[in-house]
């Protein structure tokens, strides 16, 4: 299957709908790492989902959601300019409904608000699953050899 990009309709919404040509690196996923902690169970993703969770989860792009007074949301982030393809400096908005379900899976977190009259954004950032104890406590070890 190609990579795909996030665009933007003419009518301010986006959607998954470009092939990307050239070469593709994906980055990993905190699941697809093998230290990955012993935590809740690996949900199935759509490709969209698949990109949407990518994107958040590179640290060197920070994507904001803004919610408007009428409770309108817009998730995005700001793509800078690559000189060597010669595009970028522009705001790129992701599917709304693709980033709700991820933070309705709790897959994504919002930060801090920041409130003006007219709306509020906040940043999006990928859920970390707690690590797994190395160790049982004390108490709960010797309570298995009890019984």
């Amino acid at each position: 299957m190609p990579a795909r990009k996030i665009n933007t309709g003419p009518d301010g919404v986006s959607g998954v709908d470009e092939p990307v040509s050239g070469k593709v690196t994906p980055m990993p996923f905190l699941h697809d790492l093998a230290q990955r902690p012993a935590g809740r169970p690996i949900a199935a993703r759509t490709p969209a989902e698949a990109d949407v969770l990518r994107i958040i989860s590179d640290s060197r792009t920070a994507v904001f959601v803004t919610e408007y007074a009428g409770g309108r949301r817009r998730y995005g982030y700001w793509r800078p300019v690559d000189a060597a393809a010669d595009r970028g400096g522009c705001y790129v908005a992701l599917p709304t409904d693709v980033c709700e379900r991820l933070r309705a899976t709790g897959r994504v977190t919002l930060g801090e608000p920041v409130t003006d009259p007219a709306k509020t954004t906040y940043r999006v950032r990928p859920a970390r699953t707690p690590a797994a104890p190395a160790r049982l406590p004390r108490a709960a070890r010797e309570r298995d050899r009890a019984a």
